[in-house]
């Protein structure tokens, strides 16, 4: 009897310690086959320039990056510069959050106003920010407010255009039971308006995101004293490949990490949404 239950315990055991294994990677299979793809990548990109597959001076190198992100560490150069980028950012992109959330809500909810500033939000959606420059380094110098302009005007259209968009697209069933049971205008907001905006607001602001990214890069290329597009202005201009991937990967990665954060506010708010209108 003892023998019999001797040999069926390892079985469990082995059963019980695969079932955890399996949901592990089930639940991570994204950001695991993600990752291994990317080391594979770096790897493969190292090797080839070992081999002298491909120039270093044009395309640099895994190790090469990492050694002339850590000499700019050391020397001291980089804070400076990425604290002008963000600030820069934060101003831009916050004024920007400020201006179109309510702008949109307004130009979405009152049918005349949106009439009336339609035309001017269309035509400078369409017109790209690049043509503007000149005007704005003339209007507000090579310093930190040419800068904030650039990435305000990059994003704030994203976040008004899917805020407005939001607010249009609110069943108007819902509209109907509210004020059937005889909600004010407040209440309609917060309970049927504002709930339903969310998802297109915070779609707005992961658009406006990438936008405010590229407008500062391109603001501090066209005219500035630091910030990583200025750096990276100036290292590809003396052929310092390593130094130009290091800005590269410093504004991808803010990118790929506030875009995360994003998505875990609009998760948070998607339960908030449906109890709402529970």
């Amino acid at each position: 009897m003892s023998a019999t239950t001797d040999t069926h315990l390892p079985a469990l055991t082995e059963s019980e310690d695969e079932a955890p294994r399996r949901s592990f990677y089930a639940q991570h299979e994204t950001t695991i086959i993600g990752t291994i793809s990317v080391i594979c990548f770096l790897f493969f990109w190292e090797y080839a320039v070992a081999e002298k597959w491909v120039n270093a001076l044009f395309t640099s190198s895994p190790l090469r990056i990492i050694k002339a992100g850590t000499a700019m560490v050391q020397e001291g150069t980089i804070w400076q510069d990425l604290a002008t980028s963000g600030l820069e950012f934060g101003l831009g992109f916050g004024l920007a959050t400020i201006v179109g959330v309510p702008l949109g809500i307004l130009m979405g909810w009152y049918r005349r106003l949106n009439a009336v500033l339609e035309p001017f939000v269309n035509a400078l959606y369409a017109t790209p920010r690049i043509a503007l420059l000149p005007l704005i380094v003339i209007w507000f110098g090579i310093d930190l407010g040419s800068k904030v302009a650039i990435v305000f005007l990059s994003t704030v259209f994203p976040i008004l255009v899917n805020t407005m968009v939001g607010i249009r697209t609110v069943d108007r069933d819902f509209i109907k039971v509210a004020r059937s049971f005889g909600a004010s205008d407040r209440q309609l907001f917060t309970t049927v308006a504002l709930p339903s905006t969310v998802p297109f607001l915070l779609t707005g602001l992961r658009l406006g995101l990438g936008h405010a990214l590229i407008g500062i890069v391109v603001g501090e290329m066209y005219g500035a004293t630091s910030g990583i597009g200025y750096m990276m202005a100036v290292a590809g201009a003396t052929f310092q490949t390593d130094r130009v991937m290091v800005g590269i990967i410093i504004i991808a990665a803010s990118g790929m990490i506030m875009t995360q954060m994003l998505k875990m506010i609009e998760m948070r708010f998607e339960k908030w949404r449906v109890d709402s209108r529970g």
